[in-house]
This record gives structure tokens, sequence and C-alpha cells, in this order.
């Protein structure tokens, strides 16, 4: 989805863009206030753990704005840095590609079926970006207009749509004509299901449940760890920390259950109703993955796991030392 814009600034530098006052006497404004000259050309920018490179004429392109005043109006001793030196902003790092992107040419392409569009205009209005969170909201306001209580194919709501009335488990049987001698009521049919309003017929993998308009289907959750054993398998083994918790399912329940924990950057802009195996948690306890699930209404269906083992000096470790390397995985359900 496209958002248009009328005014085009400068792709990728030129200073301050024309719509906000710039071209040359913007340059000269930002090169009085002594902070042009104090950074580099190209900057490093650390934004919630994801890491982007690009031009400093880039980040100052829109003037008044957040990173125009960090990056024009202060020092770079001023701001704050990461352990390698980059500039750090504790904001959302998958979203943040699309801000940059729209300061590159004051233009913003999102996908076709992008589900955090309230999230992006949050974040537009914190680095201080009126005319892009100006348009996220009419862009959001045409398509609720165009698709009230919409649902996607497989039933899954849009993030910025309201929830459609419950729907029934079965096809509603039909009243008996003339006190008996009439046609026969249909059969509850456990294949489908239909809306009050007689809205479209839902498979059972598509239908919600009558409680809480819950979405029914899998999630599976894996992880890989290792130890390393002594001599005599002694007491004293060391256990590496889980590195990361995978989550593989269908892309609208992960979202559903693990929420802003979930890292998306592996596999940006999936459509809801796809299934994606890329996706990890933010945190490393399983427990605190399987509270989540439990909180949901998930319960575990089945698990597994594989392991092997090495010895330690094939991996630069003690020659007597043994790792044995395991991946587990956790299935869980929701009817």
């Amino acid at each position: 989805m496209a958002l248009a814009d009328s005014a085009r600034g400068l792709p990728n530098g030129g200073g301050v863009s024309p719509a906000a006052g710039g071209g040359a006497a913007g340059s000269g404004a930002a090169a009085a206030a002594g902070g042009w000259s104090s950074f580099p050309e190209i900057v490093e920018l650390n934004v919630g753990g994801q890491v982007y490179v690009t031009r400093r004429c880039t980040v100052v392109s829109v003037r008044d704005s957040l990173l125009w005043r960090m990056f024009s109006q202060q020092q770079p001793s001023e701001l704050p840095r990461d352990s390698k030196g980059r500039f750090f902003l504790d904001r959302d790092g998958f979203l943040f590609r699309y801000i940059l992107d729209y300061l590159r040419d004051l233009q913003l392409v999102l996908p076709e079926h992008f589900p955090e569009r309230s999230r992006l205009q949050r974040e537009a209005e914190y680095f201080q970006l009126p005319d892009l969170a100006r348009r996220l909201a009419q862009a959001r306001a045409a398509a609720a207009a165009a698709r009230p209580a919409a649902l996607h194919r497989d039933g899954s709501l849009c993030a910025d749509e309201p929830p459609p009335p419950p729907l029934l488990g079965y096809l509603e049987a039909e009243p008996l004509e003339g006190g008996g001698g009439g046609a026969v009521a249909s059969a509850p049919s456990p294949t489908a299901s239909r809306s009050p309003s007689g809205g479209p017929l839902l498979t059972p993998s598509q239908s919600l449940d009558g409680a809480g308009g819950r979405r029914s289907g899998y999630i599976t959750i894996g992880y890989r760890g290792s130890y390393t054993i002594g001599r005599e398998a002694q007491a004293d083994a060391k256990f590496r920390r889980v590195a990361r918790i995978t989550v593989c399912g269908k892309t609208a329940l992960a979202k559903e259950v693990f929420g802003e924990t979930l890292n998306e950057s592996r596999d940006p802009d999936r459509p809801p109703e796809r299934y994606t195996a890329r996706y990890y948690l933010k945190f490393n306890f399983l427990e605190q993955a399987f509270d989540r699930l439990s909180e949901a209404g998930f319960r575990m269906a089945a698990c597994s796991s594989t392991g092997t083992c090495a010895f330690a000096p094939e991996q630069g470790g003690p020659a007597d030392d043994k790792i044995w390397t395991s991946y587990t995985e956790y299935v869980f359900c929701r009817d």
C-alpha cells in the first residue's frame, strides 16, 4: 500500500526537506547550529537491538523532528551509544525501517497485509513526524470505512479493525413448516459455521470458539541448548543458557499469544493467514513461554527431543570433557 505525497524531498540527502522549509537556507541554519561537522557522514543506529546504517543527511531530512534535533542540534557526545559505539534509540527496531524509508524521500510504501499501522503511527508521533502520523491515521480510517469488521480468509482479524459478531458453531436448524408436515429441520453440520447475519461459512480450521472469539490452531515452541560434562560425569556440569526460543505456526496466532515479546525481524511483513518458522522470542525462559500459552488457552499436545555428543577437544575445550547438544520442540494446541 502506497501513501502518496505531493511534496517530494531530495532522495537520500540534501539536508532539510523542501516541505519543511529546507533547501539551502535550511542547510545553512543547521550548519550554523554547529552540529553538521561534528557527526560522520555515515551513521550507525541501534534501534531496539536492530542495527541500521544510513547517511546523516537522511536522518535530518525533516526539520524539527526528533532525529533532526539529535543529529543537527546536539553533539555526538551528548547522545547515548551502545557498547560498539552506535547511536542508541530505545524504540521498536522492526518498525523503524518504515520511519527510515519515509525519511529518505518522504514517501511510505507498506506491505499489502500490514497489521501494525497503529503502532507505526505511534512511532511517527514519537519521532515527531506529524505529516507521516497524519497520513497513517487517514489510511487507517479509510481502510476501516471500506472494510468494516472485515475477516481474512482464515477468520483472523486485522489489527486495526473492530471484532465481528460472534459466530455460531453449527448451522442453525430451520423451523418445521405446517406443524410437522413440512420440510425436515436441517441437521447441524460439524464442518462449517455461519454468522447470525448469514455471513460466509468457515471451515473448522477457521472457526472461532463461541466464548472468547479465539482462533483454534497449533503453535510449536523449539529451543536448542548444550551442556558440558567432565570426566566420570562429575556433578559440576556446565550448562549453557538457552540462546533462542523459536516459534512456529500461523502468524496471527503467534502475535495474539506473545504480542510485544515476539521478535519478527527474521520474517517481517508476513500476512496474518500465512505460516512461519522464523519467529523467536525476546526472552529466554521456557516457563515464561508456557505461561503465555496457558493463559491464551493452549495445552501441550506433544513434545520431542534429539541430542548429540561431541568431545570437547574438537570444540577447543578440555580433553576429558564431553559437550552434549539437544534440540527440543513442544507442540501446543487450542481447540
